[in-house]
């Protein structure tokens, strides 16, 4: 058996708990569709409440919660990150909230490893995936890090796109834990600093604004690079 059957096999034996204890056990169930509803809704005042419930396992599973989104799109992340921040401080709260994200990140790239395309399309869409293949074919080796730079570039398409590309693991990861560190100081800065009674939809507005600006600039910087290397 090859390394891309074990991870095949692996992979299916973690979806087929995961999918047993939904069903089986009623206390998982109703934990899962509570997050998920919190997520929907943007409601990082109930997530905070979520988590703290959990008391000394809060920090795990809001790692827990980061994997989930990443592999359930699409979900938005911030309100963890802004969660995590609001309850563990923004430096741990950052940790946290990164260590989840990054964790996911690698199992959508592993997983459109060792499933490929057909399998991928299924999961995010055909045109969403030929999007993000011309955004490949445009930025190359830094791709990656440009998407996670981007608030508005789906997490988990950028993470399984990768994974049908040539890009090898280490490649990648680094690409993504160096882009995503952005946001979530941003986030997490944010949510430390955001009080109870703050609008938190406001809060959350002015750090994708922050980003979004930050973000474009480098860009820009990539798009300036990439036509000088072309007129070369």
């Amino acid at each position: 058996m090859n390394k891309k059957q074990i991870t095949v096999l692996l992979v299916a034996a973690f979806a087929l708990i995961f999918i047993g204890l939904y069903f089986l056990v009623p206390t998982v169930a109703e934990q899962v569709n509570k997050a998920t509803n919190l997520l929907l809704r943007a409601d990082i005042n109930g997530m905070r409440t979520y988590l703290r419930n959990f008391g000394i396992w809060a920090p795990i599973v809001s790692m827990a919660l980061m994997v989930f989104q990443s592999l359930a799109a699409p979900l938005p992340a911030f309100v963890i990150t802004f969660a995590n921040a609001w309850i563990f401080g923004w430096v741990m709260g950052a940790v946290y909230s990164w260590t989840g994200a990054m964790i996911g990140a690698s199992l959508c790239f592993i997983i459109a490893k060792a499933f490929g395309r057909p399998v991928i399309e299924k999961m995010v869409g055909k045109k969403s995936l030929e999007k993000t293949d011309r955004f490949f074919d445009k930025y190359g080796k830094h791709s990656v890090m440009i998407a996670r730079l981007l608030p508005i570039v789906p997490f988990d398409i950028i993470s399984y796109a990768a994974g049908l590309t040539t890009m090898g693991f280490w490649e990648f990861f680094w690409a993504t834990g160096l882009g995503q560190l952005p946001a979530t100081i941003i986030y997490s800065w944010l949510g430390e600093n955001m009080s109870p009674s703050a609008k938190y939809a406001l809060w959350a507005l002015s750090g994708f604004l922050i980003l979004l600006v930050v973000s474009l600039a480098i860009k820009k910087r990539f798009d300036q690079k990439l036509v000088g290397d072309n007129h070369v």
